[in-house]
């Protein structure tokens, strides 16, 4: 069995155990008791010892019982915080640290993991990685371009010798503004920054495969580029067009990531094995990595803590991969200007 088999066995368990884990049967009645909670503290605004004052606020932010011109501050209804929200997280805390005591397992309320907020923080650690990752993509992005710019050559029209600089650009700034939806939705995740992070997630993946599509087969020729670029672009703005218009399925949307991501990853690792690029093992550490971390996404499990989850460690897993992607791409970027420089003189 070679490593590449091993790191798909290690996914396939994983992924396995997760879909085989035993079912609690005390679930169905603790599901209850959150709705009778949840139902409860929204008539009357508290849960045990705890109150909350967006419950003295009808949806639209006016006061329930008080004068017309009093209203809920602008940046509390901005953070669409409600009275459900906050009964819905107060109840869901409260019946796990009475399973906790009963010595059971957490288990996901309304499709998520019961997961501590800090400061109104959805998902802090997951928050937090987001936002690590997305400065080492901006550090990554400056370091590529004063290599270019200020380090190596450029032809007598100031563009430089390294033909995909431009795509490099564009996907730097994709994969920015992908993490800043990401660290918005798991701070407050709400329809709408789903909606964002899912739609630029969406456009991330889309490009990341033209990208490598490109680079792996060494496309110049404006037609061809064109008829790459254009099915690929059809897919991903349909899949936008679908979770924006037509459904918000979190189910399809990731299928739809895993599938153009696997595609992705079967186009670099086939170029990583047949090319002869200095820095091939870069990508292929990158890739190998990669696909491990997918392990972390697949294999679903509680949070440490009350804090880290699967998710967050993808996440924060991510961050040494930005790192060595961009490590690559600047190889990259002196390479081609090398052999482009001795084929202009």
């Amino acid at each position: 069995m070679n490593f590449f088999s091993l790191v798909c066995e290690i996914c396939f368990k994983a992924a396995y155990y997760d879909l085989a884990r035993p079912v609690d049967v005390a679930l169905e009645t603790g599901f209850v008791v959150i709705r009778s909670c949840v139902d409860q503290c929204q008539k009357t605004g508290c849960v045990g010892d705890t109150c909350f004052q967006h419950c003295k606020f009808s949806a639209d932010g006016k006061a329930i019982d008080g004068p017309w011109y009093m209203q809920e501050p602008l940046y509390l209804r901005w953070k669409q915080w409600d009275c459900q929200s906050d009964c819905q997280y107060e109840c869901m805390m409260t019946r796990e640290e009475e399973r906790k005591r009963n010595g059971e397992r957490p288990t996901k309320y309304f499709g998520k993991w019961p997961l501590k907020h800090v400061y109104g923080i959805q998902e802090p650690v997951s928050v937090a990685f987001s936002a690590l990752d997305l400065a080492m993509q901006f550090q990554g992005w400056v370091s590529y371009f004063i290599l270019v710019y200020y380090k190596l050559p450029l032809q007598p029209n100031r563009k430089t010798y390294y033909e995909y600089n431009g795509i490099v650009h564009i996907y730097a700034i994709i994969v920015m503004n992908s993490l800043f939806w990401s660290s918005i939705c798991h701070s407050r995740d709400v329809e709408l920054t789903e909606r964002l992070d899912y739609s630029s997630a969406t456009v991330l993946a889309g490009f990341s495969l033209i990208l490598a599509i490109l680079r792996s087969f060494s496309i110049q020729d404006q037609s061809v580029k064109i008829m790459v670029t254009a099915p690929i672009l059809a897919v991903v703005a349909t899949h936008i067009l679908y979770l924006n218009f037509y459904n918000l399925d979190e189910g399809l949307h990731w299928k739809v990531i895993f599938g153009i991501g696997g595609i992705e990853l079967v186009v670099w690792g086939l170029w990583a094995a047949l090319t002869s690029h200095p820095s091939k093992w870069k990508l292929r550490a990158f890739l190998i990595s990669s696909i491990l971390t997918l392990c972390l996404r697949m294999f679903d499990f509680p949070p440490y803590k009350g804090y880290i989850d699967a998710h967050a460690l993808w996440r924060g897993a991510g961050i040494p991969l930005s790192y060595l992607w961009w490590s690559f791409v600047c190889d990259d970027a002196v390479f081609r200007t090398t052999v482009n420089l001795k084929k202009s003189k």
